[in-house]
């Protein structure tokens, strides 16, 4: 009798901690996936998605749905100590067309003790060349933080955390992605030719395999073909306060490793008409 007593708790306490986890399953019902991808859940019952990277394989995952306009967030976990040429993206796209639209977060690894850097980048129409990279100035490994992609008629908004850390700009007679519904990425790769110093810093592939987790996915945004979601003039009409453009000033003074707006070598004919505008 006392051991029932004590085994109703049990099976009570289970059964709950499978309805939260249920409740919170977000990556098989949203996305499909590619590669290695394990999922997990966190002490608060939160579905935690896993991506590994080997010789063999990279891994990702894409969303079901395609959106056009609005607030994407995730929280990720970083590669844990020497991360060099790997790539962890969290990024929206329209296809692998020549005229795509796409937003890009992508993280790229350094050897052990040295920044990760976060790259930021639009195309449109097959336009792309538009690249802010920062050096984070967190360890993005030791914890989870949330990056945040604001998509609307009027500009583009990066996040990290709760810092606003680029805008770019719509400007009428540019491109600009407003046409192209795009589906979410999250993945994970080999990017030995690109991502650490130009290239020169390949992955040790003794630390494989490599792993980045993610959770906390949030889309508040326009599905394809649908209606946009209540309260959707939050995103859609939203540019940064002074404020935001107070943490933007910050980031472009203390971490901003790298604008294409001041690259006159990669544009010999002159840098793009966005970069002369206000």
């Amino acid at each position: 009798m006392a051991r029932r007593s004590l085994l109703l708790p049990l099976l009570a306490l289970l059964a709950a901690m499978a309805a939260v986890a249920s409740a919170d399953s977000w990556l098989y019902d949203k996305f499909n996936t590619d590669g290695t991808v394990r999922t997990d859940y966190d002490t608060s019952g939160q579905q935690v998605a896993m991506l590994n990277l080997d010789r063999s394989s990279g891994a990702g995952f894409n969303s079901k749905e395609q959106y056009l306009f609005g607030e994407f967030s995730i929280q990720m976990k970083l590669i844990p100590g020497n991360s060099a040429g790997t790539v962890s993206c969290f990024y929206l796209t329209s296809g692998d067309a020549d005229d795509h639209d796409e937003i890009d977060m992508e993280f790229m690894g350094n050897s052990s003790g040295q920044p990760v850097v976060l790259n930021t980048n639009v195309w449109a129409s097959g336009d792309g060349k538009k690249e802010h990279q920062f050096d984070l100035w967190f360890d993005p490994s030791a914890d989870y933080h949330t990056y945040t992609i604001i998509w609307n008629p009027t500009n583009i908004i990066f996040k990290v955390d709760d810092n606003v850390i680029r805008c770019f700009k719509r400007y009428a007679d540019l491109a600009y992605p407003n046409s192209k519904p795009m589906a979410l990425h999250a993945t994970l790769w080999d990017g030995s030719y690109w991502a650490t110093e130009k290239g020169k810093v390949p992955i040790d592939w003794s630390g494989a395999p490599f792993v980045v987790s993610y959770k906390a996915y949030n889309a508040d945004a326009c599905v394809t073909g649908g209606a946009c979601p209540a309260g959707s003039d939050r995103w859609m009409n939203k540019q940064p306060d002074s404020a935001e453009w107070g943490t933007i000033k910050w980031a472009e003074s203390n971490y901003l490793r790298y604008d294409y707006c001041t690259d006159g070598w990669r544009f010999p004919n002159g840098l793009p008409a966005e970069c002369s505008r206000s």
